[in-house]
């Protein structure tokens, strides 16, 4: 069976990515027959000036997408979209547009611990924020979701305290930066091929076998 790896770029508080996520699971599970595949999620932020204490949601999204009935349309969009894919977005419920360097941290240290852990992290992450209204910017709040997720708190806590891996995440934040992602999600198939934006389960699928029948291939090629 070949084997491919998915880094996957993205920002806990991007609608987008959460939609991306649970596309890219369809994906995966369509074809769990034929591949063997490994997902790590690695850092991005959509706002990385944002304050540590976050600012007012619906005033910070009008102010990006220009008035309250944007952001309505948008929503609207998301909502169906998210139905489709198993997502009830609760967007009425989020108050607070979080700093997520601390979320990304967390998802950081979960990396640590493997792949599964950290699927566990990042999906309560996106559930906590878009469809319980928490704020993941609030250090107790990724302290339970890490508990939650089979994570040591007290170790998460101490790390949180410590300043661990601050400069780190900001790193390879950078790094996405500078390879040209400029919007999330971000779908980096064994470090070679880029898919962008949330496509449809469909689209991921294609591509992951496009680039297993290559890899495939090349193997044939080099015996």
């Amino acid at each position: 069976m070949e084997a491919i790896t998915i880094d996957v770029v993205s920002d806990v508080v991007c609608p987008w990515c959460y939609l991306g996520k649970k596309r890219l699971e369809q994906a995966i599970e369509s074809i769990k027959d034929e591949l063997a595949v490994s997902v790590t999620f690695r850092p991005y932020q959509l706002n990385p000036d944002m304050p540590p204490e976050g600012v007012d949601h619906k005033k910070h999204l009008a102010e990006k997408l220009g008035g309250a009935d944007a952001v309505d349309r948008a929503h609207d969009m998301l909502r169906g979209l998210g139905h489709e894919a198993g997502i009830d977005f609760d967007f009425a419920a989020v108050k607070i547009s979080p700093n997520t360097l601390d979320a990304h941290r967390l998802l950081r240290w979960a990396m640590i611990e493997g792949t599964e852990v950290q699927g566990r992290v990042a999906l309560a992450l996106f559930k906590a924020y878009f469809e319980e209204g928490r704020n993941v910017g609030d250090r107790t709040v990724l302290l339970d979701i890490a508990e939650a997720s089979g994570m040591d708190r007290a170790v998460v806590s101490a790390l949180f305290s410590a300043g661990a891996d601050v400069d780190s995440v900001k790193e390879e934040i950078g790094m996405a930066r500078e390879m040209g992602v400029t919007g999330v999600p971000c779908f980096i198939i064994d470090n070679k091929y880029a898919v962008m934006g949330a496509q449809s389960a469909d689209v991921l699928t294609d591509a992951f076998r496009e680039i297993a029948a290559m890899k495939a291939q090349e193997g044939v090629g080099a015996t």
